[in-house]
């Protein structure tokens, strides 16, 4: 009887410790700790060596760029992770598997394999490289060529979120709405749309974070031109490798608040509608 409570007391309160605390652990030494030495040095010098080093032309200008490329590729990738999901969750059609497999591409190919593509494909001796030079065209080494970049690597952020959501939810609803005469639009936007809202939430999240944060595949077609195509993350490159300590984590501070400002705008979501996001997965 003695071994048994033994045993009972064990499965029921020391492993879940043991557990917790491993993870705590681990959060603290991988997480916590190298998030605070980037502020600890980002402000080692003073607030106002902090305030000089982001205000800085290039360093303004990086976060400028990065704010535009995520602002242009996350609705993008908003409208095709909605099309592509609803096709795939909702209707039966030759190549479905392809599209999915398509999907997950950019998960399996590294960035910078992506960045180097674009470059053959795009570049001044690419394939395409004179044709789109004689019109006028330039996709590496600027703006557009960033975002072409983002786009691919951030694309089945979205799509990910939503297919198994809509999946689980089945087609039911959409027929019924069908059937009391309903065209496919006003089935999409009152049915559809609504149950997979918080779904599309995440994925937005989830692929703003990733589109800023990007740096594999924008460093290979950016040409790290300062003050033009450097977005935050190959500004912080390019201070550190400058021996600019101070700059480089001022600038890796700021990309890290973006990243605890998605971080808490998720928590937030989860703690404010938690209730209609599971009611959204059990539908």
């Amino acid at each position: 009887m003695t071994a048994l409570t033994s045993s009972s007391f064990t499965g029921r309160y020391v492993i879940p410790a043991l557990l917790t605390l491993t993870a705590l652990t681990f959060v603290v030494l991988l997480l916590g700790l190298p998030l605070a030495a980037v502020f600890i040095e980002a402000f080692r010098k003073g607030a106002d060596a902090f305030i000089e080093a982001v205000t800085e032309h290039d360093a303004f200008h990086a976060v400028y760029l990065t704010i535009v490329v995520a602002a242009i590729a996350v609705p993008l990738n908003l409208v095709f992770g909605l099309a592509a999901s609803w096709a795939i969750a909702k209707f039966e059609f030759k190549g479905k598997s392809l599209l999915v497999t398509l999907i997950d591409l950019p998960f399996s190919v590294s960035p910078v394999v992506s960045g180097l593509v674009f470059i053959l494909l795009f570049g001044a001796h690419g394939w395409f490289g004179t044709e789109l030079q004689q019109m006028g065209l330039k996709l590496v080494f600027s703006v557009t060529g960033l975002v072409l970049a983002t786009v691919f690597v951030t694309f089945p952020f979205v799509a990910r979120e939503l297919i198994p959501l809509m999946q689980e939810q089945g087609t039911t609803e959409e027929e019924a709405a069908l059937t009391l005469g309903a065209n496919g639009w006003q089935t999409f936007w009152n049915v559809t749309l609504p149950n997979v809202k918080w779904g599309l939430l995440y994925g937005v999240l989830l692929c703003n974070a990733r589109a800023m944060g990007e740096f594999g595949a924008v460093s290979v077609v950016s040409g790290h031109i300062r003050g033009q195509t450097n977005t935050m993350p190959l500004h912080v490159e390019i201070l550190y490798n400058e021996y600019d300590f101070v700059g480089a984590f001022a600038v890796a501070s700021l990309l890290a608040a973006l990243a605890l400002v998605t971080l808490v705008a998720k928590s937030w979501l989860e703690w404010r509608y938690g209730g209609e996001l599971a009611a959204s997965r059990r539908h």
